[in-house]
């Protein structure tokens, strides 16, 4: 399953490993990609938006379902 978020209050590399951490956390074979400048983080694996919305949250972030283009 793909997910892609808009994560808000990422400023540095530490925020970008702590957000693919708390994903991680829950899928360690999902793959992340964190694009610090847009706030955008898309993830590959086997959760559900909700679930990798709530990680982000609870590490920290605020997490929004980025809005699909099309």
């Amino acid at each position: 399953m793909t997910v892609e978020l808009i994560v808000k209050g990422m400023s540095c590399g530490g925020c970008v490993r702590s957000v693919t951490r708390a994903v991680q956390r829950l899928d360690p074979t999902s793959q992340v990609d964190v694009e610090l400048e847009t706030g955008r983080v898309h993830i590959e694996g086997g959760m559900s938006p909700e679930q990798v919305r709530q990680a982000i949250e609870t590490a920290g972030y605020a997490a929004e379902l980025a809005p699909s283009d099309g």
